[in-house]
């Protein structure tokens, strides 16, 4: 069980969140652990696993998630053409979906929003496939507390809409640049959504990735965001 009831996360380096529910339930977001450099080798080894929700089809989003199913038979959600993939692969539980739409998968209340990036699959002969767009996730737990885990994106006004309808207590934000946002965006996108509590991701794991939590805490100084910069292998409460 969480604490008191609590959601737990755990930050496993790059975009890839281990959450705990109220309830003891799993939830991973972006399951890349294996050849992450970025995850602690304690916590490559993901021992029990209910819900995993994947983003779009890039290898440092979606590595390690056909594994991962097999082996724990979690429920997936991820948009259509990626389940197809995953389907194909011989994962079971597949829960596809689309933006603008919600279910709910165990415990969570699961709304696919909007980013903006690519999202192709490469195949282990090195060909790319189409796996659909890619997405952001909304994620309601059981005791209402409610996160909005943006994936891979660059900055869009209807993140604005986003805060709006579903108003989230806690996002979780790329800020490393090159591939996504830097904190120059991550801070306007900030303003846009009237963020209170912001956790950075996608920083560091490589050297082109070069955006700072440090840049973006100065960047929002004068809006009261609390930047919330954890290690990888660092486990919070909410």
């Amino acid at each position: 069980m969480s604490p008191k009831g609590a959601v737990t996360y755990k930050y496993l380096g790059h975009s890839t969140f281990f959450f705990t529910t109220p309830a003891g339930k799993k939830l991973l977001i972006d399951p890349w652990v294996q050849n992450n450099p970025a995850c602690p080798e304690a916590d490559k080894n993901i021992e029990s696993l209910d819900t995993m929700l994947i983003t779009h089809g890039h290898f440092d989003h979606i590595h390690d998630a056909v594994e991962l199913a097999k082996r724990h038979r979690p429920q997936v959600g991820c948009i259509f053409e990626t389940g197809n993939w995953l389907q194909r692969k011989g994962v079971e539980n597949v829960n596809p979906m689309n933006k603008g739409g919600s279910q709910q998968l165990n415990d969570v209340r699961v709304t696919m929003v909007d980013a903006r990036h690519s999202c192709g699959i490469t195949e282990d002969g090195g060909g790319v496939i189409y796996g659909g767009e890619a997405a952001g996730y909304v994620v309601e737990f059981e005791n209402g507390f409610c996160i909005y885990h943006t994936g891979d994106t660059a900055v869009f006004g209807d993140m604005k809409i986003i805060a709006e309808l579903y108003q989230p207590d806690l996002i979780f934000l790329p800020i490393g640049d090159l591939f996504t946002m830097s904190p120059k965006e991550a801070a306007y996108a900030c303003r846009l959504m009237g963020a209170r509590r912001v956790v950075p991701m996608h920083y560091g794991t490589f050297p082109p990735l070069v955006g700072t939590p440090e840049e973006l805490r100065r960047l929002t100084a004068d809006l009261g965001t609390e930047v919330i910069a954890i290690r990888p292998g660092e486990t919070r409460s909410q």
